[in-house]
């Protein structure tokens, strides 16, 4: 099997587990949003640096911290790369456990074209006129459910933007994608204890005092965290990012439709309007990208 076809393959791993994670944390709706996100980055830690210690990558791991250390702007920069991917999971476990899959998937959707705009504001990277056009019906998508709708998909908005601006920090900040969330997971670690201590002292904590499904689906949070980052970081390494972009879109494509189809979510006539554009747009956006890939193909090969 060829390097590409793999790489295919553990994007495509990758990305289907992140699409269908809505039906694992549906297992543990009867927690509180709070306790599974805490959990969730403790469990995360304990399994990703159980994974570097038997790929034998810790010595690399203390390095890295080490590098981050003397270079204090990259430290800071990483703790706040950690708590907005927090903030991000955690938003997207109360989508999904209080009936907004359908937000969270259009979320995902228009997350790519937040990438662009943040490409264009932050690394002042060029924006093609194709991909102009795409930005600009998937903003009148959303503006179309906000004003005409009557809703604001805040939920939409939070996971599209703060995705976007981890990938920001993410890139100004190159690190291995599995020793990265060691490490991210290490600086809230602290933040993540404190906070179940004071849910065990305030609230009725379900981890050991509802049954033993709940405490290996709590427990599982940290593997199931873990394996699609791992694949998306294999994957990644071996295919072009024009076809990552593609397969990126399988996963709220997979969402949409357990929210539609399993969850019963309310699919409107303003939803639909919303999708649409929002579907039209990455098309555009994506068949640009195919466009540019292959002109850069042409030209290396004229090159050489």
């Amino acid at each position: 099997m060829s390097e590409q076809k793999k790489g295919i393959l553990f994007a495509m791993g990758a990305y289907f587990m992140w699409g269908i994670v809505p039906l694992f944390w549906k297992q543990i709706d009867h927690v509180g949003s709070m306790e599974i996100l805490v959990g969730r980055v403790i469990w995360s830690f304990v399994f990703t640096a159980l994974f570097i210690l038997i790929i034998r990558q810790y010595k690399e791991t203390i390095a890295d911290i080490k590098i981050l250390w003397k270079n204090k702007k990259n430290f800071i920069l990483l703790f706040i790369a950690a708590v907005v991917v927090s903030i991000n999971w955690g938003i997207f476990i109360w989508a999904v456990n209080n009936e907004h899959l359908l937000q969270a998937s259009l979320g995902y959707y228009i997350n790519p074209l937040i990438s662009v705009l943040f490409g264009l504001i932050f690394f002042k990277e060029k924006i093609s006129k194709a991909t102009t056009v795409a930005v600009l019906i998937a903003a009148f998508g959303v503006g179309y459910q906000a004003f005409l709708g009557g809703t604001i998909p805040w939920v939409s908005l939070a996971l599209a933007l703060s995705f976007a601006f981890y990938g920001v920090i993410k890139k100004k900040i190159p690190l291995d994608a599995t020793r990265g969330l060691a490490i991210e997971t290490l600086f809230i670690l602290p933040i993540a204890i404190i906070s179940y201590v004071y849910l065990m002292q305030t609230t009725e904590i379900a981890f050991m005092h509802v049954d033993w499904k709940t405490n290996l689906f709590l427990i599982g949070s940290g593997i199931v965290t873990a394996i699609p980052l791992i694949f998306f970081a294999k994957g990644a390494q071996k295919i072009p990012l024009y076809l990552m972009g593609f397969i990126q879109f399988l996963s709220p494509t997979i969402s949409l439709l357990l929210g539609i189809f399993l969850y019963k979510e309310p699919f409107t006539t303003t939803e639909f309007v919303t999708f649409l554009c929002i579907w039209l747009a990455v098309f555009i956006f994506s068949a640009a990208k195919v466009q540019e890939a292959r002109k850069q193909h042409v030209a290396y090969a004229k090159s050489v």
